[in-house]
């Protein structure tokens, strides 16, 4: 493979099964992750983790951090500030309760994950260091889900910033995974005071990498990425800022992007529309396995002395 895209070996079976009518799709869970943006005199770099290789899911793959919704945080009513919960769901394309939980992913899974925490005391404010002893402890009281997103807020006497994160755009894992996801991608800027650290279980190693040169270790095969990071990857590339990408963000669309499988001759064709780059051919039944002929030696039973 001449880039580093993220292809499980067994998506062929499952892609000729889809088309086929012989496999039902699951439901995909909803999710949320967070192109956390620095800047530097180089232009912006963004926090990228790489997913431990023993990961079911992409494992290995660089990627940004999240994860799924906590249903707690769809049914209670979240310390909020910015936008209000109606101005999400329209942006969004979901209810009001749905747009909380959502948002509230993004928020809780980039502090679980990186360390980074998009709250304060008040909504002009974001909280400073967040690495003591009794923050982790938090931290990991909510990666344990003993602890609701709404009841971390509350203690701390804080409100989620939803003024800190643009919504970006928004992927659904394909149809034939048995793992899927209707993830929103937000981006947002590392909050003054705060740095990031590999709190994730998940990961191995994280980067800040300016998103020119991911996509290009990605192009060159070194990065093993799923097409939906290299595609917002590209799309950073215009802006000089993390300011700038913000504000680009209530203009982008939403709509979301769904791979298509679809037959063509001896072929399954396997695109993401408006996504050229990760189009694959995949043969409508396996390759035949190789036969070889044996050797003289291997025939008679000889070898070399």
């Amino acid at each position: 493979m001449a880039n580093g895209q993220w292809y499980p070996p067994e998506w062929p079976d499952r892609i000729r099964a889809l088309a086929a009518g012989t496999l039902t799709p699951v439901t995909p869970r909803r999710a949320a992750t967070v192109l956390l943006l620095r800047d530097t005199p180089a232009g912006p770099v963004v926090h990228m983790l790489r997913r431990r290789a023993s990961m079911a899911f992409a494992g290995g793959a660089y990627a940004y951090p999240g994860g799924g919704v906590d249903p707690r945080d769809d049914d209670r009513q979240i310390r909020w500030a910015g936008p209000p919960r109606a101005w999400w769901a329209q942006r969004l394309g979901v209810d009001a309760a749905g747009a909380q939980a959502i948002v509230c992913a993004a928020v809780r899974e980039t502090y679980e994950e990186a360390g980074v925490l998009l709250a304060g005391p008040d909504p002009d404010s974001v909280v400073g260091d967040t690495t003591g002893d009794d923050w982790e402890a938090d931290r990991a009281a909510l990666v344990a889900r003993e602890l609701s997103f709404a009841e971390f807020l509350d203690r701390r006497g804080l409100v989620l910033r939803s003024d800190l994160l643009g919504a970006w755009t928004r992927w659904i894992t394909p149809e034939f995974e048995s793992r899927r996801y209707d993830t929103w991608f937000f981006v947002a800027a590392l909050p003054a005071g705060q740095r990031t650290r590999n709190a994730s279980s998940e990961a191995d190693r994280t980067v800040w990498i300016r998103p020119g040169e991911a996509a290009a270790g990605y192009d060159r095969g070194e990065l093993l990425m799923m097409p939906p990071t290299v595609a917002t990857l590209r799309q950073l590339l215009p802006y000089g800022s993390a300011a700038e990408a913000l504000a680009a963000a209530p203009a982008r669309d939403m709509t979301p992007v769904l791979a298509r499988a679809r037959l063509e001759g001896a072929e399954v064709v396997l695109s993401w529309p408006g996504h050229d780059e990760f189009t694959k051919h995949v043969p409508t039944a396996p390759a035949p396995a190789p036969t070889t002929v044996p050797t003289p030696a291997e025939t008679t039973g000889g070898g070399p002395a």
